[in-house]
């Protein structure tokens, strides 16, 4: 008969129950986090929801100047022309950041050489239907998605298209001279209406998609902390835990290689870098368009009155074929060739230099000046 020899526990280790144990082994299986941002994203994605936040505050109530809550929110700023410097600051940082956007992305692809795991492609449409077809109880399981799921990449998508248009119709407004000197004066009003209602697109996609999706279905804390946990990851990117698992999530790049890279890359990099600074800057000092608003004053202007009242007109009897007869109580009466059925011409306001002329026949009265009395003379 076999005797099974088992190794003794350490002191310490056989003290600990096994749940205990088991506890301890699963919590430090749910503790493993894998990193999704880096730092630099990290502060981006703060300058970009701090530069969002004030564009929408600062431009929505400037599209709805008349309404309540739009002048609350125009006065809490101290007035319009402080929400429109605000607006102004906001937009600058936006454009600065895409800058910067644009010069990282490019770093990304032409010297690191990494999958470009942000765009959109068949798969990303059919893990849509799916997940159509999931939250309506007709598929039985979630689809598997890598990096980016295909909400996140609609809404990088919508913020670039978004970002674009609101750059162009804000230039078009910002610097409406210099705009219709090349396009018809219609841009500006199209421009106008294009800003508003992406604005509004934007906000709306904002509270009702990304804050619901990020915050309140599942709170992602991701581009807080830079980390998902290994549960996060299997529920919302179980394809890229795959890959992290599998060592294939990076391309890794030789040194040597990657230096031959960036010593290409950097001068295009800081080229391209200084045009779009310039194009920033043009786009702020190509014109002061911003009507400046005067605060209402409390004394009202004097209404110019003379000194001396306006002396009533001296009509110089002429040789025509009528004949104006002037009476002591004011009545002018221009009778054209002796005819009974003529114009009176009563001096109803002598004194403003007006004078009334009415028919017998019609009785319609309308006012002449005296410069215009020798016309209904002639």
């Amino acid at each position: 008969m076999s005797k099974t020899i088992t190794k003794p526990k350490s002191a310490p280790e056989a003290r600990k129950p096994v749940a205990s144990r088991k506890a301890q082994a699963g919590q430090t299986k749910k503790d493993r986090y894998y990193q999704r941002f880096h730092w630099t994203q990290q502060i981006a994605h703060a300058l970009l929801l701090s530069s969002f936040t004030l564009l929408g505050i600062t431009g929505l109530p400037q599209k709805y100047p008349l309404s309540s809550w739009g002048q609350f929110l125009i006065g809490a700023f101290g007035g319009i022309e402080t929400t429109r410097t605000i607006h102004h600051i906001a937009a600058v940082i936006l454009m600065l950041l895409s800058i910067y956007h644009i010069l990282d992305v490019g770093y990304k692809i032409f010297v690191r050489r990494v999958r470009l795991t942000m765009l959109p492609g068949v798969k990303d449409i059919k893990d849509a239907l799916q997940s159509f077809s999931y939250n309506l109880g007709i598929a039985k399981k979630r689809p598997q998605m890598g990096r980016y799921t295909f909400e996140e990449k609609m809404e990088y998508w919508a913020l670039v298209w978004g970002t674009a248009i609101m750059g162009i119709t804000g230039f078009l407004m910002w610097n409406p001279i210099a705009s219709t000197g090349l396009l018809p004066g219609e841009i500006i009003p199209a421009a106008k209406a294009a800003h508003g209602g992406e604005a509004l697109l934007a906000v709306a996609a904002i509270i009702l998609w990304h804050l619901y999706g990020v915050h309140i279905k599942r709170f992602n804390k991701s581009m807080f902390t830079g980390k998902l946990s290994e549960n996060e990851m299997l529920h919302e990117h179980p394809l890229e835990l795959a890959d992290i698992k599998a060592g294939i999530s990076e391309r890794p790049v030789d040194p040597k290689t990657l230096r031959k890279r960036q010593i290409i890359y950097w001068p295009v990099a800081g080229i391209l870098a200084l045009i779009m600074l310039f194009g920033v800057y043009g786009f702020v000092r190509v014109e002061k368009t911003a009507i400046t608003t005067l605060p209402l004053e409390e004394d009202s202007v004097p209404v110019y009155v003379p000194q001396t009242p306006t002396p009533p007109p001296t009509i110089t009897p002429t040789q025509g074929s009528g004949a104006f007869l002037l009476a002591s109580d004011t009545p002018i009466a221009y009778l054209p060739n002796g005819e009974e059925d003529g114009l009176t011409i009563a001096a109803d306001s002598l004194d403003a230099g007006k004078l009334m002329l009415s028919k017998f026949t019609h009785q319609q009265p309308g006012q002449f000046a005296v410069s215009e009395l020798a016309a209904v003379k002639d």
